[in-house]
């Protein structure tokens, strides 16, 4: 007789078994938020990871264990940003004329991303590591799990904050804006790729690709910007 324990048990030492329920959870969720017209609370990525917890606590796997196979899908999120810069192009005509009011929108968003998480994190009495970790939220999570790691923060929580900012970006964005009239498309991309980067631009290239497109830009140039003036900001607080 076969023992399902003991299959399940093999099964979760081979790689390619997190990726393909990686990727399974997800394609559930993708169905889930279709299922409910596309409303922000049923965004893929939350439904998506919570839905993954609940297998990992489920079948006693630790995280260690899951990114055996887990990393694969990682390593894409390097090529997938690089391509945004295909419907970019596309606008490039729509970027020449608003250059100067987006860099200066670059600039203070991060800013304002980065004190507003120091400053928010040091009025709750929160540890040092924790702090530095929440740092670098604004940015994809590759950039903030390598700035974590650079100033003393924790990689793995940084990639936590990033992933949670990300879901509630996305979320209460065009809600947000739209009360604001600010819903237009170039305005809409650039402020939700500021805030909520890679999850925020997939919600965005849902509204067009001219909004997709400028949310990959403010994914990108915020990471940028963030990796030079968080160490300056820290060097000049001490």
């Amino acid at each position: 007789m076969i023992d399902p324990a003991s299959l399940w048990r093999a099964a979760q030492q081979q790689p390619l078994t997190w990726v393909f329920v990686t990727l399974a959870v997800y394609q559930l969720a993708i169905v889930l938020n279709r299922k409910t017209g596309g409303h922000a609370l049923a965004n893929p990525v939350g439904l998506g990871a919570l839905m993954l917890i609940g297998v990992l606590l489920a079948t006693g796997t630790d995280y260690a264990q899951y990114f055996t196979g887990g990393k694969f899908i990682q390593m894409l999120l390097g090529p997938a940003t690089v391509a945004l810069a295909v419907p970019l192009y596309a606008n490039l005509h729509r970027l020449s004329r608003v250059f100067w009011p987006l860099l200066i929108s670059l600039v203070l968003g991060s800013l304002v991303g980065i004190v507003s998480s120091a400053g928010v994190a040091w009025a709750l009495g929160l540890d040092d590591i924790l702090i530095r970790s929440l740092l670098s939220r604004s940015v994809s999570t590759p950039i903030s799990m390598g700035i974590a790691s650079k100033i003393g923060g924790a990689p793995e929580l940084a990639a936590v904050f990033v992933i949670v900012s990300g879901v509630f970006g996305a979320m209460l964005s065009w809600p947000m804006l739209s009360r604001l009239r600010l819903g237009q498309d170039v305005v809409y991309g650039f402020a939700t790729g500021m805030a909520a980067h890679g999850i925020g631009t997939a919600r965005a290239f849902q509204r067009s690709d001219t909004a997709g497109a400028f949310s990959g830009l403010a994914m990108g140039l915020n990471g940028l910007v963030t990796a030079v003036l968080i160490p300056l900001l820290l060097q000049a607080w001490h």
